[in-house]
């Protein structure tokens, strides 16, 4: 016996949100109370169990917005007015108008030639036609939906940066400095009296005991002082890299001005983009690391300025830090140069994080050298060719710097 096909499921195509909103308010103006709680309700119904009939819909607005006994009477002329006598929603843009049945809701799909049927001429697609009872004496406008534009960054999440121009970019490095709102502390060597606290405070015990004949009568606790984790990324801007380099600025100034990071960019040689990258514009601040960095889009010494870092007066901020390394790994030094200064970076390091735009690909494998002599001393590699793998990655840094894991003893290197 052939398997009988899926029921189809009415509203197709139109937000749940608006829908709910729009039905909410045409009950309000019939003298229906139905508050926020009721119209989320009704969203994540419709969420959790998309309508196939009329029947299903009624049931499902019914149970989630009538709450009153009284209320019932006016829910069912509303209800009636709106999905009885016109057409409510258009199912998808490919839709064709079904055959009338007594169960199910009768759509009118722009541009089929049904508008003018139902008096829908000219209307946005996710907008509902004029819903009036004949005997509706509200004298309103029915239910209207807004139209509906989705997000700019969730309908280019999942586009390559090559393909992303300088305003959609923009719009990206705006969402990241969002994604990182609340960034993680660690425990610091600082501490301050706290009742909770663990630890005995003792010099403020022993000084108030002086009062008591040195009886501690009074004991003082203290607890240690957070402080954010310390985050330093190194950003690859060799012509490999050209394609990403303007949307890893942006990462690294999301880093530098919400998570007080240190950033770095590096070519043939290693240069430091915090001050530029904190300024209070954006584009400002992307032109002016652009313009610090000489050496952009040419060779990479990826080991040679992981080295360079480590031996700066910068080296103390990996300490304890989360390190994060973007780069596809293609280096002009020789593999045993990546093993040892990685070896280092890795023993002062809290973690280490790699983002490659390649390690997304179908197929992809870390056979460069650079790459394969850095992996073992990663505890993470992570794609990073779109903008929603960089905000994944945001996430999983953010993750990985709110480990109650202790920290492993660095050593000098």
């Amino acid at each position: 016996m052939p398997a009988a096909e899926p029921a189809p499921v009415l509203l197709r195509g139109t937000d749940r949100a608006a829908f709910a909103v729009a039905f909410v308010a045409r009950l309000r103006r019939a003298g229906l109370r139905v508050g926020i709680t009721e119209t989320d309700d009704l969203v994540r119904a419709l969420a959790a169990s998309p309508p196939t009939s009329r029947t299903a819909l009624y049931w499902t607005a019914r149970v989630s917005l009538v709450r009153r006994h009284g209320d019932l009477a006016t829910f069912d002329r509303v209800f009636t007015s709106v999905f009885d006598d016109t057409p409510p929603l258009p199912l998808s843009r490919s839709a064709v108008p079904p055959k009338r049945r007594d169960d199910t809701v009768h759509v009118a799909v722009p541009g089929t030639g049904g508008e003018a049927a139902t008096g829908g001429e000219g209307l946005p697609w996710a907008t509902l036609p004029a819903a009036v009872a004949a005997g509706d004496e509200s004298g309103d406008d029915g239910l209207d939906l807004p139209e509906l534009r989705p997000s700019a960054f969730v309908a280019l999440a999942g586009v390559p940066f090559e393909e992303l121009d300088q305003a959609q970019i923009e719009a990206f490095g705006t969402a990241l400095r969002a994604a990182l709102t609340h960034w993680p502390h660690r425990r610091g060597r600082r501490h301050r009296a706290d009742p909770s606290g663990r630890r005995v405070a003792l010099r403020a015990t022993i000084a108030r005991a002086r009062h008591t004949g040195w009886e501690a009568i009074t004991v003082v606790r203290e607890r240690p002082v957070p402080r954010p984790r310390r985050v330093v990324m190194l950003c690859d801007v060799s012509e490999s890299m050209r394609a990403q380099a303007t949307a890893y600025l942006h990462l690294m100034r999301a880093f530098a001005t919400v998570a007080d990071a240190e950033v770095f960019a590096f070519a043939t040689r290693l240069t430091r983009l915090t001050v530029p990258l904190r300024h209070t514009s954006a584009r400002e601040a992307i032109d002016q690391a652009g313009a610090a960095v000489d050496d952009r889009f040419g060779g990479t010494r990826i080991a040679a300025n992981i080295a360079a870092l480590l031996d700066s007066h910068h080296g103390d901020t990996v300490r304890g830090g989360v390190v994060i390394v973007a780069s596809d790994g293609w280096d002009s030094d020789p593999p045993e140069a990546m093993t040892a200064a990685m070896a280092r970076l890795r023993r002062r390091a809290y973690r280490v994080l790699w983002l490659n735009p390649r390690a997304g690909a179908a197929g992809w494998a870390p056979k460069v050298g650079g790459m394969a002599a850095a992996l073992p001393f990663c505890d993470r590699l992570l794609p990073a060719a779109t903008p929603a793998d960089l905000i994944a990655a945001v996430h999983h840094v953010r993750d990985m710097a709110q480990t109650c894991s202790a920290h492993r003893p660095s050593t000098n290197s």
